[in-house]
């Protein structure tokens, strides 16, 4: 037997089917590639012909769609193309809503003032500027005093009551400051003013008076009763106000209380002048 007879009758059969479907597809492909040629001369005149001529050959391609070849009834649909949405934006001329230019607004309200800042370095000295002109003349410097000293050429006793020490000699009396027939210093210039009393003792008696400052008792000048007479002084400082009085009292009678004198020398003087003026610091 050949090698043909050799085989089954089932092999045989299934290479006549291929046969046979390879004679049947040959039409087919030769189509395909005939439609396949076409489009590229298309493509080439199209390039030649304008788009006059691809929109014509696009109208004739509508027709000549691919179908399957067992079934042509049912043909392929191409997927739908997704067309772009677009939206219209409205624009607006800015420069035709512009108005005219307003007024001028009322200015506002200043705002809180703010904290103080830090003291800055001391600056550079400044170049010396030139010599200013002469000034007008002042007035005349006004100078005020006040100075007093006045004696006594009578002997004294104490009595019953206190008695004002008066003076019967003027020696200086500035502006008649001192009242000689009170036997007080009244005050017009307010200020610092020193004062002294010197008296003389009489022996075997008492020496007992006081310098007042109005009715206060500043010092006193005392001596105790001694077999010889000497003389007694007192000083001292005192702040006057306007108006203020200084003066000399003799103590009342309970002791046995006496100044010497007599009718040719002065034995007792009261003195006071003004050191410094209130107003001058």
């Amino acid at each position: 037997m050949t090698a043909c007879s050799e085989w089954p009758s089932s092999a045989v059969g299934l290479w006549v089917v291929l046969l046979l479907l390879v004679v049947s597809a040959e039409p087919h492909w030769s189509t395909y590639a005939q439609e396949q040629e076409q489009n590229r001369e298309r493509e080439q005149t199209d390039t030649r012909t304008g788009p006059r001529e691809y929109h014509r050959d696009a109208r004739e391609m509508r027709g000549k769609e691919c179908r399957w070849c067992c079934n042509p009834e049912e043909a392929i649909t191409p997927p739908p193309v997704k067309q772009p949405q677009y939206h219209v934006v409205p624009q607006i001329n800015i420069t035709i809503l512009k108005g005219e230019k307003g007024e001028s607004g009322q200015r506002g309200p200043y705002g809180k003032s703010g904290k103080a800042g830090h003291t800055g370095p001391r600056g550079p000295d400044g170049v010396k500027g030139t010599k200013g002109s002469m000034g007008s003349p002042g007035e005349a410097c006004k100078a005020q005093y006040a100075a007093f000293s006045v004696g006594r050429k009578k002997a004294i006793h104490s009595n019953d009551y206190y008695q004002t020490l008066v003076f019967d000699t003027e020696l200086v009396n500035l502006y008649g400051h001192f009242n000689m027939f009170s036997g007080r210093f009244y005050c017009y210039v307010p200020g610092i003013y020193f004062f002294s009393l010197n008296v003389h003792t009489w022996n075997q008696k008492e020496t007992y008076v006081h310098v007042m400052h109005n009715e206060r008792e500043a010092v006193i000048l005392y001596a105790q009763p001694s077999d010889r007479s000497i003389m007694q002084s007192q000083s001292l400082l005192l702040e006057l106000e306007t108006e203020d009085q200084v003066w000399v009292r003799l103590f009342k009678g309970e002791r046995e209380n006496a100044l010497f004198s007599d009718d040719f020398d002065t034995y007792i003087t009261f003195n006071g002048h003004l050191i410094k003026p209130k107003n001058q610091g």
